[in-house]
């Protein structure tokens, strides 16, 4: 007999697995032991719009959406509004959301890392902010909407690299995110038609530390030598940092050779894994990084007056930024740890 029992946050990451996997509801309630409909609750709870890197939509699970939307159901039982008695706070959270470009919860997480006192959730918070409590924050001022209209984008077509190691062969322990050094890579683009230069975006699996360039073209040769500056600037220790990069079809990811070879010797700097054509979610770090990335680059920009200072600085704002997954520690803050670990 099936027990309802609490989901905890190893059972959603299990659950996101057996998804992917292709698994049925009522397969993952017996793997679970859980009532089949504990499983449709929790993938209802978890479930958000994904946006495909050919512009096409499809909706799937999260677990750290999940996760976040159960602490907040528990933290929000009986919440009184108490803001107006923490006006220093409140006015430190309008700051930091429509100056700095924090999402609600990140904010909560900043302004507690910086020692103020408060008594309200991240729930209560998206409740003031819609029920115009505050004197200069609005839902116009969020970064990411919980709920938006369901856009419809045309279907490209992308190019298969002519070589390469499939993702179907990447071990498993860089698909649990166990290890540390295995990467995804991917670019963001300018302005259709206009912007030549475009942003060669990568992605450690485990930390989420994120390394932008500025690519003067939007080409393979262009993140091949964007690679090479790279491994001239960390040497030997390209090696460890960089075990492998996981990629998409498009044509700037063409040049397996270029992207894999090292050019301090004969050996390999890294490892190189392509994607299944039209299979964004296989570089879901990738797509949710670059949602951080259009907050201060929106789409329809021209990249080709950016400097790459300006890409450094928010490079260095997406990895000083809070996050959930992380207990709202910074990827900066683990990435650093595991490069002590390895020294």
């Amino acid at each position: 007999m099936r027990k309802f029992k609490q989901l905890t946050f190893n059972d959603r990451l299990r659950i996101e697995v057996l998804l992917k996997a292709g698994h049925k509801k009522k397969e993952i309630a017996d793997i679970l032991s859980v009532h089949i409909s504990t499983i449709y609750r929790e993938i209802k709870r978890g479930r958000f719009e994904a946006l495909n890197s050919d512009y096409t939509t499809e909706e799937r699970y999260s677990p750290d959406i999940a996760q976040e939307k159960k602490n907040e159901a528990l933290a929000a039982k009986g919440a009184d509004i108490k803001i107006g008695k923490e006006r220093e706070f409140a006015d430190r959270i309008e700051e930091i959301i429509i100056n700095d470009g924090y999402s609600p919860a990140a904010a909560l997480a900043k302004v507690k890392e910086e020692g103020y006192t408060f008594s309200i959730c991240v729930t209560t918070l998206y409740s003031y902010i819609d029920k115009g409590i505050f004197l200069n924050l609005t839902n116009k001022q969020l970064p990411v909407k919980r709920k938006g209209e369901k856009r419809v984008y045309r279907k490209t077509t992308a190019k298969r690299a002519s070589k390469g190691e499939s993702i179907e062969k990447r071990p498993e322990e860089i698909n649990e995110r166990e290890e540390f050094g295995h990467w995804e890579m991917d670019t963001v683009v300018g302005k259709k038609g206009v912007s030549k230069k475009s942003l060669l975006v990568l992605t450690e699996r485990k930390t989420r530390k994120e390394i932008i360039m500025l690519l003067k073209e939007h080409t393979a040769a262009a993140v091949v030598k964007a690679l090479d500056r790279l491994e001239r600037k960390l040497g030997a220790k390209f090696r460890d940092i960089f075990k492998s990069i996981t990629v998409d079809n498009g044509s700037e990811f063409a040049d397996y050779e270029g992207m894999k070879r090292s050019r301090r010797g004969k050996k390999d700097r890294t490892k190189i894994y392509y994607c299944h054509p039209y299979s964004s979610w296989e570089r879901g770090s990738n797509e949710n990084q670059n949602k951080l990335v259009r907050r201060h680059i929106p789409k329809g920009t021209d990249f080709d007056d950016k400097t790459q200072r300006e890409v450094d600085k928010i490079e260095e704002w997406i990895n000083n930024y809070p996050r959930c997954i992380f207990d709202y520690r910074t990827s900066e803050q683990l990435f650093e740890e595991e490069l002590r670990k390895a020294a």
